[in-house]
């Protein structure tokens, strides 16, 4: 039976932190959307329980009460709003949904689909979809289908008959189109990578910085590789596994401009370092990866956020191998990213260092 107005008036308020409440409310006040699908907004007087950024009038703050979600203020006898549906899914997680169905289009795609084709297939006009697309993944649907289809490209090239067989069957129409751009695509010539690298030189070199020992790696494109540990032998056979077709040689006095570079980036990760990259991953990893920087020196952000803003709410764990994947710390700061609870687990050199390079961002 439902409660009553004067028995929901009586309830306890959020036994969560009166500073934690005062944020919530400072979020109703502003109407934020961010909030929305963080917590909800119950009021005592009338029953109804509202997202954060409902546009209904505000209630008095003493006849609100603070839920996590829609289930626990149900259960405390509210029912939801009629204006804002807060049972329903939010805005935000509507254009998460459309996105992932987008992208999910375009991965089973035979050639790279029409914008207008996506947009109607998601019931979006074209601008918005475009506008809400590249705002969640960090990329325009065109980058996401190029990227798709080289990444379908270095899959095929370890399988296909020829350079030529792969090519046509990623879904290129022309041999010559990916030519074009295939040592930005790979990092090197197309037979080189059918052969993994195996008449590619990486240059390597050794640097010491205040969280131990720095290798730094580039092909001739860019960097490939910042790898942090406390031992020269053990970053140098994990270099040896990541580049295993390739020949290493050891770099020139030269290449030291580069380690000062990662050095600064490591000592004062918010600084601005002119840094060309050359990181090798599947599609899904570069947006994984691409994500990561878009994340402001001095902030962080959930594995869950970086996986609803390239359109894979689901992808979490996903999201997190892919953080473990990236060949060069701090250069891509996958050191931003923490649990949901704000704890720093899940660092590939070491919560340690996630820590120290956190504090640092935060002087």
């Amino acid at each position: 039976m439902m409660k009553t107005a004067k028995a929901r008036a009586a309830l306890p308020r959020s036994t969560k932190a009166p500073k934690a409440d005062d944020a919530r409310w400072a979020a109703v006040q502003a109407r934020n959307q961010a909030f929305d699908g963080k917590f909800v907004t119950a009021v005592a007087t009338t029953g109804i329980y509202c997202r954060p950024s409902c546009p209904a009038r505000h209630p008095l703050r003493e006849n609100v009460r603070f839920y996590a979600t829609c289930r626990d203020a149900e259960a405390a006898g509210f029912r939801p709003c009629k204006r804002c549906k807060p049972d329903a899914l939010s805005l935000r997680d509507e254009h998460a949904a459309k996105v992932a169905e987008a992208c999910r289009l375009i991965e089973s795609a035979v050639e790279q689909p029409k914008l207008d084709a996506l947009a109607t297939a998601v019931g979006l006009s074209p601008y918005h979809f475009h506008r809400i697309f590249k705002a969640t993944t960090g990329v325009t649907p065109k980058a996401y289908s190029v990227a798709h289809r080289n990444k379908a490209v270095r899959d095929k090239l370890q399988r296909s008959a020829s350079v030529t067989d792969a090519i046509f069957n990623a879904g290129f129409n022309s041999s010559g189109r990916f030519y074009a751009n295939s040592t930005e695509v790979l990092g090197m010539k197309p037979r080189s990578y059918r052969a993994r690298g195996a008449d590619e030189e990486i240059r390597f070199a050794f640097g010491d910085c205040s969280l131990g020992q720095v290798l730094v790696a580039a092909s001739e494109k860019g960097v490939c590789a910042i790898l942090l540990g406390d031992h020269q032998k053990a970053l140098m056979d994990e270099l040896r596994q990541r580049f295993s077709h390739a020949k290493l040689s050891e770099a020139d006095a030269a290449f030291n401009k580069i380690v000062a570079k990662a050095i600064r980036l490591v000592e004062a990760p918010a600084s601005s370092v002119d840094l060309p990259l050359d990181v090798r991953g599947t599609a899904f990893q570069h947006r994984v990866w691409k994500a990561l920087q878009a994340i402001p020196a001095g902030s962080t952000s959930t594995y869950a956020e970086v996986a609803r803003r390239i359109g894979k709410p689901k992808a979490v764990r996903a999201v997190a191998g892919a953080c473990a994947a990236n060949p060069v710390a701090v250069a891509i700061p996958c050191h931003r990213v923490v649990r949901s609870d704000g704890g720093l687990a899940g660092y590939y050199w070491g919560v340690a260092r996630k820590r120290a390079l956190l504090d640092r961002e935060g002087k």
